[in-house]
């Protein structure tokens, strides 16, 4: 029970951490950005492979293998569902801020704001989900590439909400709210892993699939946008093998 609180507390605290650097920040040239997201990148496209997926395969023979297909998909799909009723992040990550001085949009940053949030409860389910399994290393793993990959995400919901008019205090209070999802998803993900030792397998596989979505719909082509792809590319290697020795090192 220790290790699942302080990785909730962990998520939560590094989205609230982003946010904080994100009031002294607000400005990030694109260049880093794309490095920075493209190492958060790397760094959970491992966590989905080591931390979730390979586990789920090695707990099963022969056909089970397909469980394994089967749960990858249905996180694809359940995160595709998920983008198919609000936008996509890419779309909406507002870092010109002259666009949004010149056409700031409170029905477009709200909606951003809310598709950052529906995105952490899946999150925080693939970093709970783990706990159940005997080695929790590759739960730890994955806890810990969401909680990096939470701190710059932290950082660019601040921006727009400030630029329209939103308060310091309410901004923080939105920020704080969305990290309490990823505590919520966290536990949701331990307790569905609980119900059943047959279908943990398969609850491992669909959040890795669910990861998996997100690395590729959302932050590659993010950090593919801007002209920056060599750099964002080799930041994202860098952030896979980064993890991989983490995990090894346990």
């Amino acid at each position: 029970m220790q290790q699942i609180w302080i990785s909730a507390a962990g998520l939560c605290g590094a989205s609230i951490l982003g946010s904080i650097l994100g009031f002294g920040i607000k400005n990030i040239p694109h260049k880093w950005n794309d490095i920075i997201m493209g190492f958060c990148a790397g760094m959970m496209l491992a966590a989905a492979i080591i931390g979730l997926i390979l586990p789920a395969a090695d707990s099963v023979e022969g056909a089970g293998l397909w469980l394994i297909v089967a749960g990858v998909a249905t996180g694809v799909a359940f995160l595709n569902l998920i983008d198919f009723f609000t936008p996509h992040l890419h779309q909406l990550s507002g870092l010109d801020p002259e666009t949004h001085r010149q056409n700031a949009s409170i029905n477009r940053v709200l909606l951003f704001v809310l598709a950052i949030a529906i995105h952490k409860l899946p999150e925080g389910i693939a970093a709970g989900v783990g706990f159940n399994s005997a080695d929790t290393g590759g739960a730890e793993a994955v806890a810990l590439g969401i909680a990096i990959q939470n701190i710059p995400e932290g950082m660019v919901i601040v921006a727009p909400l400030l630029l329209c008019g939103v308060s310091r205090l309410r901004t923080l209070l939105i920020s704080v709210a969305i990290g309490l999802l990823e505590v919520a998803g966290t536990w949701i993900g331990y307790a569905a892993g609980a119900v059943s030792a047959a279908a943990l397998p398969f609850m491992l596989a669909l959040a890795g699939g669910a990861m998996l979505y997100v690395v590729s719909d959302e932050m590659i082509p993010e950090t593919h946008a801007h002209g920056f792809q060599k750099q964002s590319t080799y930041a994202l290697l860098t952030g896979f093998m980064t993890l991989l020795l983490l995990e090894r090192l346990q």
